[in-house]
């Protein structure tokens, strides 16, 4: 072999030994392997220029590392500034919302230090909706799609690699023998690069609003529980209450009978209505023992040992204009703001598709020597496919398709929050008109008609039965009132929550993926 060839074998064996060492770095290699998916990622809608990560001034690449993987292990935070998010971390929601951070790692820890320390006293709504975000998987899982999108994002707007490699002809006749090395290039051209990265921005921007409208889904069922379990606890207080004042009237029936001044009917009236009340303690007790369970799941702490409840249920709420907030809530809901993304999205790869045909050059410089003639040589290459056959009709077809999809799948999220919308209506206006009511008018009456039974049956003009039938309805109009508060509460909580509910349901992955990507290289 002459020692032109051995100097190129050499060259080529050289090159390959870099590439391996450079793959096998601790500084490369091993961030990309060991690299959690708990980092912190930031994900801004503006695309930003490609920047090489490098250690800090004055630290080494170690000390950087170190700092970085430190950085890394404490909670993480996805920084999303134009959808509620801040610079440290902190999500910002509506007016009556609880802020909170949002934990990767050490979540189970956290909920944990929270519980034990609402254990001992009394827990309101904003320490269960921290709970909440803070544990609920879906959030967590739906910052990872939006990871995903971010990532994909970031594939499909990069470049080829080139392609360097060793080319030897008429190696069989020395002498004659030529060498060269060349380097191969795919120039992208109509900018699809770019229209890639607008059309996976859009899913981007659709999974941040997926990931709005899930807090949303979180907070309402938490407060339409919370309301529910704090209803069931003001029904056994009251329960509790009159439960006594029923035992004294079973002794003073008792008593009643004994002195001969009152019946065996009067003892059984008593009978059956303290067993009764008995009946709706126990009731009461199940139900919010229920309903706790089924609040600390939703909040992702399901071993919360109970505790009492601090809060207070409507008195009264204003009326609303439904038609106003219909128009309100469909153009601010997130849920269909991630609608009209999606629309976006589709638009955007209309037209990158319709791009598509425009060839890609491929690009080649070979320099070398020729033995024969003992004097260099240069070459050049450049090539493009031909769109005779394949003119990218059948992916131009379904991006349209997909627009008219993604148009009405919209306008159907948009009558779904109406039609949502029109069910908690109902719900609001009878319970904010029966709360009224029973305020105003029906409580007040059955304090008076008890106060007016135990008058006239202290002065012999009436029967005591008359005094059980008004303390009962006295007692059931207290209930009937706690269970419009409660309703009433829970209409407002889907009203503020946009009528958006299941904090564990199954999380919408539209992240998309990079085929953009091959598509752009491909060309066939």
């Amino acid at each position: 072999m002459s020692k032109r060839r051995i100097y190129f074998a050499q060259l080529l064996l050289a090159a390959s030994a870099a590439t391996m060492v450079g793959c096998a770095s601790p500084g490369i290699f091993s961030s990309l392997v060991d690299s959690s998916p708990t980092s912190s990622f930031d994900v801004s809608l503006i695309d930003a220029p490609q920047q090489a990560a490098t250690p800090a001034a004055g630290k080494s690449e170690t000390a950087a590392a170190a700092e970085q993987d430190q950085s890394s292990s404490d909670v993480a935070q996805v920084v999303f500034d134009d959808f509620g998010y801040a610079s440290d971390g902190q999500v910002t929601y509506p007016e009556t919302m609880v802020q909170v951070a949002i934990p990767f790692d050490g979540a189970a820890e956290t909920s944990t230090a929270v519980a034990d320390a609402n254990v001992s006293s009394a827990m309101t709504l904003a320490d269960f909706e921290a709970l909440a975000l803070a544990n609920n998987p879906t959030i967590e899982g739906l910052v990872a799609t939006t990871q995903k999108a971010a990532g994909y994002r970031t594939q499909v707007g990069l470049r080829a690699n080139p392609t360097v490699g060793y080319q030897g002809m008429q190696l069989a006749d020395e002498g004659t023998d030529q060498h060269t090395v060349y380097i191969s290039q795919t120039l992208i051209t109509a900018d699809k690069l770019e229209l890639n990265r607008r059309v996976q921005n859009e899913a981007l921007r659709a999974q941040l609003f997926q990931l709005e409208a899930q807090k949303y889904r979180i907070a309402t069922d938490i407060r339409v529980k919370f309301y529910d379990a704090l209803a069931a606890q003001q029904r056994m207080k009251l329960i509790r209450d009159f439960q006594s004042v029923a035992d004294k009237g079973l002794e003073l029936a008792e008593l009643r009978k004994e002195a001969l001044e009152g019946s065996q009917l009067d003892v059984v009236q008593a009978k059956v209505q303290k067993n009764e009340i008995d009946l709706s303690l126990q009731q009461a007790e199940i139900r919010y023992a229920a309903a706790w369970r089924e609040l600390v799941a939703l909040a992702g702490t399901p071993h919360l040992q109970s505790v009492s409840l601090q809060g207070d249920l409507p008195q009264t709420e204003g009326m609303l204009d439904w038609s106003e907030v219909a128009a309100t809530m469909v153009a601010s809901s997130p849920e269909y703001q991630a609608a009209q993304t999606r629309i976006s999205q589709a638009r955007a790869n209309i037209t990158r598709q319709c791009v598509q045909p425009i060839p890609n050059l491929d690009f080649q410089l070979a320099a070398g020597h020729d033995n024969a003639t003992d004097s260099g040589m240069i070459n050049v290459q450049v090539g493009a496919p031909i769109p005779v056959f394949n003119r990218n009709q059948g992916n131009i077809a379904a991006a349209r398709a997909e627009l008219v999809r993604a148009c009405q799948d919209a306008l159907r999220i948009e009558n779904a929050i109406k039609a949502r919308l029109a069910a908690v209506s109902r719900e609001y206006d009878s319970s904010l008109a029966a709360v009224s009511k029973y305020s105003n008018d029906i409580l007040p009456n059955a304090a008076d008609g008890l106060k007016l039974a135990e008058t006239a049956y202290k002065a012999g003009e009436t029967s005591f039965v008359q005094v059980l039938v008004a303390r009962r309805t006295y007692f059931d109009t207290n209930l009937q009132f706690i269970a419009s508060q409660a309703q009433l509460a829970q209409a407002r909580a889907r009203v503020d929550g946009y009528v958006l509910s299941g904090a564990l349901e199954a999380m919408v992955d539209n992240s998309g993926d990079d085929s953009l990507r091959g598509l752009t290289f491909s060309q066939q």
